[in-house]
């Protein structure tokens, strides 16, 4: 199997043992499942079922970011609790991924769950001289770990651009350099706060993925995933504190999914411009949104448009009358997904398979569109 890989920047074997160890980036559980969510697990779920038809055994972990920023803010604005608000969010995107049959992940753990993982994973970094404390905060010092930004490629410049677009405080007089991250720091008023011997407060952002992955997966991860939006600061952040406080390599290979666009702009709650899966599943067949995403290759950008379901509810309708074998086909879809996860070029076979009344059954099962 050929996979991208984000930080050799080259599409790569993929070989891991046979039992796969996979951590994704989840949800920050406070508004209902938007398709670019839903195109990132899809992608990943795809991969475990080629990997599983492989004959691997895939152990995957998908966090849930229920200590976060935008989660605590929606709560204010509604007048919630925060884990209720979590919780019931969690709640719909699981339905949505039931609904767009994807495979029940390993675990997914809470970022609430880990606060004493966490602590003491600030306390490795720490002992092991790559964070300092400043102002009752933790920070990572970027200055000491010499291959920061070796996963993004970034720029300087472009770095400290997204830092500041995604959250990471720049101009914070506690810093010593503008791209030092939090791994710990004081809480709102209103905000969770847990007690350790830097004072009290609550984990930064990054944090929680590195502690998480270290207590579910060990030190090295054969694969780790997100959306392309996560590549800068989060994943840089993250491999450069795993590998801070361990001394081994974090991940074996990063792979990340493209971001989708609507009305020419990405997909945000800011914006507005979402389109979300519950709505979509009123009226559509579950199996055509899922149809939908994976006709775009999960490293292409790509854009909303109103044939987008009209086409794949026809699509899945020719496909539904040719429900029968053909391991032909089968194969030519797998060597396919082991082209750097080609789903459109998979889909473009069972197409043509289907217009000549060829049997499509176990192909389409393969990509996760049961018939």
């Amino acid at each position: 199997m050929q996979l991208y890989d984000t930080a050799r920047q080259a599409i790569v074997a993929f070989e891991p043992n046979d039992h796969v160890l996979m951590y994704t980036c989840g949800i920050t559980p406070y508004d209902a499942t938007h398709l670019g969510h839903a195109a990132t697990f899809i992608a990943y779920d795809v991969l475990q079922r080629r990997l599983i038809d492989r004959g691997h055994t895939v152990q995957c972990v998908r966090n849930v970011t229920d200590v976060d920023d935008p989660l605590f803010a929606k709560a204010r604005q509604l007048g919630v609790h925060y884990l209720d608000l979590a919780a019931g969010e969690e709640a719909r995107f699981e339905r949505d991924m039931t609904a767009l049959n994807a495979l029940p992940v390993s675990s997914t753990p809470r970022a609430s769950s880990a606060i004493p993982d966490i602590r003491g994973f600030i306390g490795m970094v720490l002992d092991r001289g790559y964070a300092y404390e400043a102002g009752g905060s933790v920070y990572f010092d970027v200055s000491k770990f010499d291959s920061f930004g070796s996963l993004s490629h970034y720029t300087f410049d472009e770095m400290l651009l997204l830092a500041k677009e995604r959250g990471g405080n720049i101009d914070d007089p506690n810093k010593r350099f503008p791209l030092d991250f939090v791994l710990w720091h004081p809480s709102a008023a209103d905000e969770p706060s847990w007690d350790t011997m830097w004072g009290p407060g609550r984990p930064g952002w990054h944090i929680e993925c590195s502690a998480l992955a270290l207590r579910e997966l060990g030190t090295t991860i054969d694969l780790h995933g997100g959306g392309a939006d996560l590549i800068f600061p989060h994943h840089e952040c993250e491999r450069a504190q795993s590998e801070a406080a361990t001394g081994e390599p974090f991940v074996t290979h990063w792979m990340h999914t493209a971001l989708i666009s609507k009305d020419g702009e990405k997909m945000s709650k800011s914006l507005g411009n979402l389109v979300f899966v519950d709505q979509l599943r009123e009226t559509h067949d579950p199996r055509s949104i899922r149809l939908a995403i994976i006709e775009h290759h999960y490293r292409d950008p790509w854009e909303w448009d109103d044939e987008l379901m009209p086409r794949n509810g026809r699509r899945l309708e020719s496909w539904s009358t040719h429900a029968r074998t053909n391991p032909e086909l089968l194969e030519g879809v797998r060597q396919r997904l082991d082209d750097d996860l080609d789903t459109p070029g998979a889909i473009r076979l069972i197409d043509d398979a289907a217009r000549h009344g060829q049997g499509v059954l176990e192909a389409a099962a393969l990509l996760g569109v049961d018939l």
